[in-house]
């Protein structure tokens, strides 16, 4: 059977598409499968799907594409699908417009789908009125009964009558919708979300770091969330909170946490994806929603097997936690007093998260891909069946379809054909180019390990090359049991930081065959890059060098490694802001006796516009050990050297006057880019002739500490 699924955007990384991309994967062991988007909005999709689903896109939306729509004629004439609801009314970004409804509608009449599967109430509504009874038509609820507004709701009431079936994903919401569409003769039926199980190292539970991660939008109650661990912050000062999406609430969250002075320990991560590396590193995940349709978030923990904290909200996580047996449920009316003492009890009970973890990783086998595309085979069985046998479950659909078909508005003649479908390059890229995991061991050791498939034959190496270096600097492993036939792959090489320098800098990863010249190099497309073992961990003093590494995915989907090597740093262990000053606790890292700290020792602030703004501050001496320093950043002080519409500064530690002055940052830890993560408040300030002045510490690229002056009309 041909399966497609038809949904908005699959170019970007929300929950439904991620659920397609996970069904429409398990599917194609049996079946020939494609996913038809509305829209293409970037070369190629945030969430790869299996090489062997076809990606369609009907309306081009790349502005640099030769072939963009969003000029067409039909995108000024208005939608008749919704027109005053739902992507007509509501979205911004990807209106929904004539040309829509030309598109979506040839595409559905022309289709050759055996099964027809939509995922949003303006697609369900299309796929009533302009789908073809040659094929099943199914129709998804992403959301849930009560997430619409009272129209939109109408609207898709209305054409659930012209589907053969309508999918929940939660028991509740189905239950609910059969409630108030009694007179129908669609199937309306429960089956979650697949989520599949990860090919990253289980959570160690051990991290002390809470994660979260959806829309930041205010159903999901990130709020409830910060204020929630503002309550046992105190109590448990060693813990910290990571919150990973975007949208909409982003600046109130970023407001509240300032407010609350918890900059250094809650940080707003921006979308990730994949999401896993991220749930593997936590101890904790949360969920704090009012309304969850299904929570696909906490599946995708327990995968990993961290125990989830949830609040008890309609309709799902009730549904896929059993309370205190794989995670914890907080009553919804305890509000942020409740959400705090489950944080609380299971921030100090390491004993109860190691027992609620494997228990969860159990409870999420249940929701694998395979288990869930049974149960849709099982669906379109029955649905085929009653189709054959004309039974009276399907008696009188003409009638209703005729009905609903007169009830809607009729979409306009196509003006032309629909766009010709395109595979997306990332179906390309993922059958022709080798794809790698990267992974931090235990040892602070770096194991890339290769997929079988795509990869060339024969012994292979591994070759890394930093990237715009002069010198062409490069390192080249062989790896082992190197693959000699089809479908194999070789072992993994590790990078041992004791035996393979790598210079500071970011570090491109490729593979080639044996002994080939350097340009058979074929760069290593990243499937994950697992970072986890190395929350917490200070940089290493190693020989004569100060190192850090981490491997990370690229903004365009490939493998590389992010390498500081220093002969000596001072890590940042926390950094607090006033509006007149801040405040730097470090500690000094380099080989051998050198760590300690001398009384002429300083911090410095070296100005970019030139030495004779530089800024010379005293050092304080603090617990626990050798080399730990505080240092107080007056305001006024660089006030006073303002000399340009943005002055920097760039914050050194020096042993002595004539010191090498030694950089100050994060460069510890799991996180490869700390400018838009570590964030602090800005205080404002005024100059005497420049003005209102906006003034703060930042972290620079490279993760250092910088200290920004800048004219605040600038800032907007």
């Amino acid at each position: 059977m041909k399966i497609a699924f038809l949904i908005n955007n699959a170019y970007g990384i929300g929950g439904t598409i991620r659920a397609t991309a996970n069904l429409s994967g398990a599917f194609t062991d049996r079946h020939e499968v494609e996913v038809v988007s509305v829209h293409r909005v970037q070369d190629e999709p945030a969430i790869p799907l299996h090489p062997r689903v076809r990606l369609t896109s009907l309306i081009d939306m790349r502005e640099d594409s030769p072939t963009y729509d969003g000029a067409h004629p039909l995108t000024e004439q208005p939608c008749t699908m919704f027109p005053d609801t739902g992507a007509a009314a509501n979205s911004a970004r990807l209106p929904y417009s004539a040309l829509q409804d030309d598109r979506i509608g040839t595409w559905l009449r022309t289709t050759d789908a055996d099964i027809v599967i939509a995922t949003r109430p303006d697609l369900n509504g299309y796929l009533a009125r302009d789908g073809q009874p040659r094929y099943l038509r199914i129709g998804q609820e992403h959301l849930s009964l009560d997430a619409h507004n009272p129209t939109l709701r109408g609207h898709q009431n209305k054409a659930i009558a012209g589907l053969d079936a309508f999918v929940t994903v939660s028991e509740a919401d189905a239950r609910q919708y059969r409630n108030a569409l009694t007179d129908l003769d669609t199937l309306i039926l429960c089956i979650p979300n697949a989520v599949p199980t990860p090919d990253v190292e289980l959570a160690g539970l051990d991290s002390k770091v809470i994660v979260a991660a959806g829309r930041l939008v205010s159903v999901k109650r990130y709020d409830r969330l910060v204020d929630a661990f503002a309550k046992v912050a105190d109590t448990h000062p060693d813990w910290t909170l990571r919150i990973y999406g975007r949208g909409p609430e982003k600046k109130a969250l970023r407001a509240r946490i300032d407010e609350l002075g918890l900059y250094d320990r809650i940080f707003l991560m921006g979308p990730v994806s994949p999401i896993e590396t991220e749930w593997a590193k936590g101890a904790i995940a949360a969920v704090s929603s009012d309304m969850e349709s299904f929570g696909m978030t906490i599946v995708e923990a327990m995968h990993c097997g961290v125990p989830v904290i949830a609040t008890d909200c309609p309709h799902g996580p009730a549904e896929i936690i059993d309370h205190n047996t794989n995670g914890l449920l907080v009553d919804l009316d305890s509000g942020t007093d409740g959400y705090a003492a489950a944080l609380h009890h299971l921030m100090n009970d390491d004993e109860q998260r190691r027992r609620l973890g494997p228990a969860a990783r159990e409870r999420a086998a249940d929701f694998a891909p395979p288990a869930i595309a049974d149960r849709y085979e099982t669906l379109i069985g029955q649905l085929q069946a009653m189709r054959e046998r004309g039974k009276a479950g399907r008696r009188g659909r003409g009638h209703l379809l005729s009905r609903l078909r007169s009830a809607m508005p009729t979409a306009r003649p196509a003006a032309h054909t629909a766009a010709p479908t395109t595979a997306s390059p990332v179906q390309e890229k993922l059958g022709s180019r080798p794809v790698a995991t990267a992974r931090v061991l235990a040892s602070g050791a770096l194991s890339v390990r290769l997929d079988a498939g795509a990869l060339p034959s024969g012994p292979l190496d591994f070759l890394a090359r930093m990237r715009r270096d002069p010198k062409g600097r490069e390192i080249r492993l062989p790896f082992p049991d190197a693959a000699t036939a089809p479908g194999q792959a070789p072992g993994a090489i590790t990078l041992e930081a004791d035996r393979h320098q790598l210079a500071e800098g970011r570090w491109d990863c490729y593979v080639l065959p044996r002994d080939a010249p350097v340009k058979d190099r074929i760069r290593l497309t990243c499937r994950l890059a697992e970072q986890a073992r190395s929350i917490g961990r200070a940089p290493t003093a190693t020989g004569d060098v100060v190192i850090s590494r981490l491997p990370y995915t690229t903004a365009d989907g490939y493998l590389a490694l992010r390498v500081w090597q220093r002969p000596a740093h001072a890590e940042i262990t926390s950094l607090a802001v006033t509006a007149d000053h801040a405040v730097v606790s470090a500690r000094l890292l380099a080989p051998g006796p050198d760590a300690a700290l001398p009384d002429t020792a300083a911090v410095v602030a070296i100005s970019r516009h030139g030495q004779a703004h530089d800024i010379v501050l005293p050092i304080t001496r603090i617990g626990p050990g050798p080399g730990h320093f505080t240092c107080t950043v007056p305001y006024a002080s660089a006030l006073a050297e303002r000399a340009t519409d943005h002055d920097l500064w760039d914050l050194y530690l020096r042993l002595s006057a004539s010191g090498a002055p030694i950089p100050i940052g994060r460069i510890g830890g799991d996180i490869v880019d700390r400018k838009t993560t570590d964030t602090v408040p800005a205080a404002r300030l005024t100059h005497p002739t420049r003005g209102a002045t906006r003034t703060k510490p930042f972290f620079t690229m490279t993760n250092d500490l910088a200290l920004s002056l800048r004219d605040a009309e600038a800032t907007g």
